[in-house]
């Protein structure tokens, strides 16, 4: 799965007004003039590289004349030690561009590395797929959700435009599940498949009655799960969503559970740690 440069080229150049602002790495400028220097990105973790492109780019933005060399790919794993990248150019372009550099590789790293973690605990229980969600920092999304996919998990929908999921506002608002989905089919016919997100048994019944793609049993405790997919019995996918953590997926991966949405992949990821080591040249 390839990232289209056009995702994040403009967020870099934001990423580097927010750190160089008008006068640039005043720091920098003063100790250094034209000593060329390399970079070297190390590995301090056990994880899953993604984002070595966005890496790159940083430099070559702030200096097109620096030589970015990848070690690694995107999808590799990661072992403390392991040399990602290399970097060679004007020492000062270097010592600009590290902290944005590092801020991007590392945060979509830790990303992925998750998503790694999460899908192969589902992965050991049988064919449950691991799903992201919407909760992504604003504007990094797309991002998000590659790093995602990097790391072993799967997307869900994108936005708000390209899947149907009727959720308990949609339905308290609209009345019912019922009203809900005749509402859907009546607007789009079958454009888009339809999930529902149920609350209780009741509304699980509900949607199998309206033929939807997928149910998603939101929030249920183990005992009403279990009820659910005996209900569910094949007729629609299944998505387990709530606090989803490790636990929850070793516990529940297999067991007639098509997909489980983890929110804590983007939300509330922990960045992975690299070292970026500049030495000068000459």
């Amino acid at each position: 799965m390839g990232l289209d440069p056009a995702a994040y080229r403009e967020l870099i150049r934001r990423a580097l007004k927010e750190d160089l602002g008008d006068d640039g790495d005043v720091t920098t400028a003063a100790i250094f003039a034209d000593e060329i220097g390399s970079a070297r990105l190390t590995s301090k973790g056990t994880g899953v590289l993604a984002g070595i492109d966005l890496f790159a780019e940083v430099f070559r933005e702030i200096d097109p004349g620096t030589v970015v060399e990848p070690k690694l790919g995107d999808g590799d794993e990661l072992e403390p030690g392991d040399i990602v990248a290399l970097a060679r150019g004007s020492a000062a372009s270097l010592l600009a561009a590290e902290r944005v550099a590092l801020n991007f590789v590392s945060f979509l790293s830790g990303i992925a590395t998750a998503a790694r973690r999460y899908a192969r605990a589902a992965g050991q229980a049988g064919a449950t797929k691991i799903i992201d969600t919407r909760k992504t920092l604003p504007g990094y999304r797309e991002l998000s959700k590659y790093a995602v996919k990097t790391g072993g998990g799967e997307n869900h929908r994108m936005g708000l435009y390209d899947m149907v999921l009727i959720k308990d506002n949609h339905i308290d608002l609209a009345g019912s599940v019922t009203t809900a989905v005749r509402r859907v089919r009546s607007k789009w016919a079958g454009r888009f498949r339809i999930e529902v997100e149920c609350r209780t048994l009741k509304e699980v019944a509900e949607a199998l009655d309206a033929r939807v793609d997928i149910v998603m049993l939101d929030n249920m405790p183990r005992r009403e799960i279990a009820r659910a997919l005996k209900l569910i019995g094949g007729r629609a996918k299944v998505e387990v969503s709530g606090n989803a953590d490790l636990s929850t997926v070793k516990r529940l991966a297999g067991k007639a559970i098509d997909f489980i949405s983890v929110g804590r992949l983007t939300h509330s990821v922990e960045s992975f740690d690299f070292s970026l080591k500049v030495e000068a040249l000459t």
